[in-house]
């Protein structure tokens, strides 16, 4: 186990509290851009990158969680590295559509 702040143990129970909250969170702010930005889009460009962001960083978390917590299990590390591959696809997405943007 990996200690914390402080010395505290962190248990598998709070790093999985922690990773849903963050899920609610991301997935929240993805739908309410996604909304704002399809309503009045020209005005509303630059949530584009930002969604894209909030889901590559998404992707990531888990990507990383996952592959930490796959131990020997081949098949799951390759999942894991799957998602990683996925945020690295949506981070230049995200610059993409950045200077696609204010260019």
């Amino acid at each position: 186990m990996r200690y914390g702040q402080y010395g505290k143990r962190r248990s598998p129970r709070n790093t999985i509290l922690m990773l849903d909250w963050l899920h609610i969170i991301i997935g929240v702010l993805v739908v309410v851009m996604a909304v704002i930005a399809f309503i009045d889009p020209e005005h509303n460009m630059i949530l584009f990158p930002l969604i894209f962001l909030l889901a590559a960083v998404l992707n990531g978390v888990n990507g990383i969680y996952r592959y930490r917590q796959s131990g020997r299990d081949k098949k799951k590390k390759v999942l894991a590295i799957g998602l990683l591959l996925i945020a690295v696809f949506l981070l230049i997405m995200t610059i993409l559509s950045g200077i696609s943007i204010w260019r």
